[in-house]
């Protein structure tokens, strides 16, 4: 149940040991903190689809546009807070045609948000036009990303997103209702939780939320780039799945994912710092996601024989309800 945060301390001490004049200080923690951020909420808004079974690949990508939207809104002459309000406002956009593709039109979600993104993609490089976008922004958007106190904001950030998602799926019948969806949408709707209604919500908070760290990514770049986000994709969701192993075993939660994002923080700075090369981010990611979903299906299989999915097991995606249906 604590083994990610055992992890976590045990890499924490491990890297301190070997690098302790640039580890263990309190700048290198703020790097940790600032940079990792916008992972942390990018894990989030996936997290949310998929504790109702479903995949929202778009997360990257509108994290992507709106990074270059907050700048570019700003330099065609809106002022920041109305340019930050209709970013948000593509991000819930993106949210509803997902839900529309895929509960009205009967879309696979793995497809349907893979081929939103991927439009938001050449939407971005068509804006862009492959050039960078830059103009003078005021200070108070970059401040957006500054620090209070000796902690970096969007870590705040992360923190209050954490703090209310872990309320609505916790202790509000709108986070058991997702969940139900995610175990069996049947029985959902038998009794009465509309999926159309549900899924469409959990797509909608999601594009909102990857909106939003776009934003803040912007504040901290102060450049729009189109070949930015996509490299927040597969670190959010092996975030997302290597948490379903924590916690709560076998189902996705809010401090799960960020024990993960901090698993994963932590283990890229301290090899960062040690001297790997630079692909070694993407061979660590890549295989965490691996062993996080064998472990996830591992988890999700003993609590299905175990007789435990009433008690609120949930299948971490739609592989592993297939997997523990075909036994």
């Amino acid at each position: 149940m604590w083994g990610l945060l055992i992890v976590l301390l045990a890499l924490i001490a491990l890297f301190s040991i070997l690098k302790p004049n640039t580890f263990a200080t309190a700048f290198n923690l703020q790097a940790i903190l600032s940079n990792k951020s916008i992972s942390a909420m990018a894990a989030l808004a996936a997290m949310i689809p998929i504790a109702a079974n479903r995949f929202d690949l778009s997360v990257a990508f509108t994290l992507g546009i709106s990074q270059v939207l907050a700048i570019g809104l700003q330099e065609e002459g809106l002022p920041w807070p109305l340019a930050v309000a209709l970013v948000l406002g593509l991000g819930a956009l993106t949210g509803l045609c997902n839900g529309i593709l895929v509960t009205v039109v009967g879309i696979d979600s793995f497809i349907a948000t893979l081929g939103t993104g991927t439009v938001l993609l050449g939407v971005n490089q068509w804006y862009t036009g492959g050039h960078q976008v830059i103009t003078s922004l005021p200070d108070s958007f970059i401040a957006l990303s500054s620090v209070v106190f000796g902690i970096p904001i969007p870590a705040l950030y992360v923190l209050a997103i954490s703090l209310a998602m872990w309320v609505v799926f916790e202790y509000l019948p709108i986070g058991r209702f997702i969940y139900v969806l995610g175990i069996n949408p049947r029985a959902a709707q038998l009794n009465g939780i509309s999926e159309r209604k549900y899924i469409t919500g959990v797509l909608i908070a999601s594009g909102v939320i990857s909106a939003w760290a776009g934003v803040v990514l912007q504040s901290q770049l102060q450049v729009g780039q189109s070949s930015v986000g996509q490299e927040y994709l597969l670190p959010a969701f092996t975030a997302v799945l290597l948490g379903a192993t924590a916690i709560k075993p076998g189902r996705v939660n809010v401090w799960g994912t960020i024990l993960a994002v901090g698993v994963l923080a932590v283990t890229v700075a301290g090899l960062n710092q040690l001297g790997a090369p630079y692909f070694v981010e993407a061979l660590f990611n890549g295989a965490t996601l691996i062993l996080a979903v064998g472990l996830a299906v591992t988890a999700n299989r003993r609590k299905t024989l175990g007789g435990s999915i009433a008690d609120g097991a949930l299948p971490v995606t739609e592989a592993t309800r297939m997997d523990t249906s075909a036994k």
